[in-house]
Formats: C-alpha cells, structure tokens, sequence
C-alpha cells in the first residue's frame, strides 16, 4: 500500500488512483485553455482595435463589477 500523491489518501494498487490523475489531468487542460484564450481571441492591448461588441462587453463588465464591490 501507498499513498496518493495527488489526494493523500492510501491507495491499495501502490499507485496515484485513476480517478485522480484524470482529474488533475483536466485541471491542467482547463488551465492551459484559460491561458490560451487571449491568444486565441487575438486581444490586443489598444482597446481601439477592438471591435465595437467587444468594446461594449468589456465596459459591461467593468461596470457590473465596480457595482458589486
């Protein structure tokens, strides 16, 4: 028996259980396409080249968070 390096908890195989490698293994995937987004969306860092939608959301959204805090 050993414990699993990702939950800590024992493990009769005397490997990381199955169940949690997948779920690390979608954590970093899920990260990765976080990271990915702005590239993948072309954002550039001059709001003027955006277009006039992305613009109007990401005021909308600036607004709804200066609201809520």
């Amino acid at each position: 028996m050993k414990i699993c390096g990702i939950c800590h908890k024992i493990s009769a195989t005397g490997e990381d259980h199955t169940d949690c490698i997948q779920k690390r293994s979608i954590e970093l995937e899920a990260q990765d396409f976080k990271n990915s987004i702005p590239e993948k969306l072309n954002l550039s860092k001059d709001d003027k080249e955006l277009g006039v939608e992305m613009r109007a959301v990401l005021e909308h959204l600036a607004r709804e968070k200066d609201t809520s805090d």
